[in-house]
């Protein structure tokens, strides 16, 4: 299962905190059912949001010989090969005793 993006983050929290705050005041409740409805409602409402928003699709890139070519997505593993690269040593100065 996919991890969900920054974007769907923000759009399903925004539609529960202002999907509630207008349900709250159009409702005028006062009872704690209708407060727990409220919320399970604005709750639904914000995955419901969440999960409609529209995924990133991979980006096609023009190969040398005029084909199309998939860009990887970021859930694709690279790997990539380090070299190793020599620390210079430089000698610690400390302060001589006077």
């Amino acid at each position: 299962m996919p991890r969900p993006t920054a974007a769907q983050l923000a759009y399903g929290s925004c539609t529960v905190i202002f999907s509630t705050l207008a349900m709250l005041l159009l409702s005028q409740t006062s009872s704690g059912l209708g407060i727990a409805v409220i919320t399970l409602a604005a709750l639904a409402l914000g995955v419901l949001v969440a999960m409609t928003v529209p995924l990133p699709k991979p980006r096609t890139v023009a190969a040398p010989d005029g084909s199309r070519v998939r860009e990887p997505v970021a859930d694709e593993r690279v790997t990539a090969r380090r070299e190793p690269v020599a620390a210079a040593v430089d000698p610690v100065r400390e302060p001589t005793a006077p």
